[in-house]
């Protein structure tokens, strides 16, 4: 544990800000695997929904800058041809 009281601030707004990174790519996670598996289904509305979840988590994420603004219109990418594939 450092000493300074500055460099103390600085270990628990990088905590924070690790927790709030790490939450975000979990949900792009989670939203993306839902919106394959929506994808595998026969419900094209509901296809469609998840992929839209999955693009506002992503974009989410951009906007808080845990993801490049270029890595996440590459994934939103990847995401829709993978979900087109297998309707």
């Amino acid at each position: 544990m450092p000493q300074i009281q500055s460099r103390r601030k600085d270990v628990r707004q990088a905590e924070k800000r690790r927790l709030r990174n790490r939450e975000l790519k979990k949900a792009i996670k989670i939203a993306t695997k839902a919106a394959v598996q929506a994808g595998e289904s026969e419900a094209p509305e509901q296809a469609e929904a998840a992929l839209t979840a999955a693009y506002k988590a992503i974009d989410k994420a951009a906007k808080a800058r845990v993801l490049h603004a270029n890595t996440a219109a590459r994934k939103k990418s990847q995401l829709a041809k993978k979900v087109a594939s297998l309707q």
